[in-house]
């Protein structure tokens, strides 16, 4: 579904014949879920990027005023910054600047998928740019929303108060029977990736049953909430923007 408002892309579209190639990248291949478009996203793009062994890059990111966030989903990889060296496996999450210098590859005999969002990184005077780092999903205690009883909470990666940061990417997690329990409606545009799991989700005026692999491009104030039903735990990879006043005209400066 492909609205004014909001997108679905259900995961069995991401077939062999809609995949694209990056230059640099060797046995790689991407599945383009977000790109800014006139009537789609406006801040951010968003990659499934699949390595064969071996595969990967030494210069992955072309675009200097570009951050962006690595989120392992499959497999393992070598992440490098600078010369540091981190092996990522699933539910690894790394965070990169714009000019960092990285490289990534896998070094595994089993092919590696992983989520790549980046964003035009918009610099404040008096504020530096954040810096590079990688964790682990797994090393990171879930925030549980106010009067949920643990049923809804975020794993958040940066200090929300850390206006070094314009973008929050994030993992969602509702138990069974957790919902969002009135129709949430802000300013932040917003990516998921459902990692685990289904639920019903509201976007704008319709009700849309998704599950594990299905994906969620949602407008700016477009209205949201959601049902967790069940059995097991329903999850997903949320990406926002955050902490900038809103722009009277184009172009990202320094």
């Amino acid at each position: 579904m492909f609205t004014d408002a909001y997108a679905v892309i259900p995961k069995g579209t991401f077939s062999d014949i809609v995949t694209s190639f990056l230059p640099f990248w060797d046995g790689a291949r991407f599945w383009v879920l977000s790109r800014p478009l006139s009537g789609f996203a406006e801040t951010f793009s968003q990659y499934i990027a699949e390595l064969a062994p071996n595969g990967g890059s030494d210069k992955p990111e072309t675009d200097a005023a570009a951050e962006g966030v690595i989120f392992v989903v499959q497999g393992e990889v070598t992440l490098t910054i600078d010369d540091t060296v981190h092996v990522m496996g699933e539910g690894g999450y790394a965070y990169l600047p714009p000019t960092c210098n990285w490289t990534i590859r896998n070094h595994s005999d089993a092919l590696t998928k992983f989520h790549w969002i980046r964003k035009a990184y918009e610099y404040v005077d008096g504020l530096d740019a954040p810096d590079a780092f990688v964790t682990n999903d797994n090393d990171v205690a879930p925030t549980p929303m106010p009067e949920t009883d643990g049923a809804w909470a975020t794993t958040r990666f940066v200090d929300a108060t850390d206006m070094r940061h314009d973008m929050h990417v994030t993992i969602v997690t509702f138990q069974p029977g957790g919902v969002i329990p009135f129709a949430e409606t802000h300013v932040m545009e917003h990516g998921l990736y459902v990692l685990e799991g289904k639920a019903v989700y509201r976007l704008n005026q319709d009700w849309v049953e998704v599950e594990a692999g299905d994906y969620m491009w949602l407008r700016a104030f477009c209205p949201q909430a959601c049902y967790a039903g069940g059995p097991g735990p329903f999850r997903y990879l949320l990406y926002k923007d955050v902490n900038r006043h809103m722009k009277f005209s184009g172009g990202f400066t320094k």
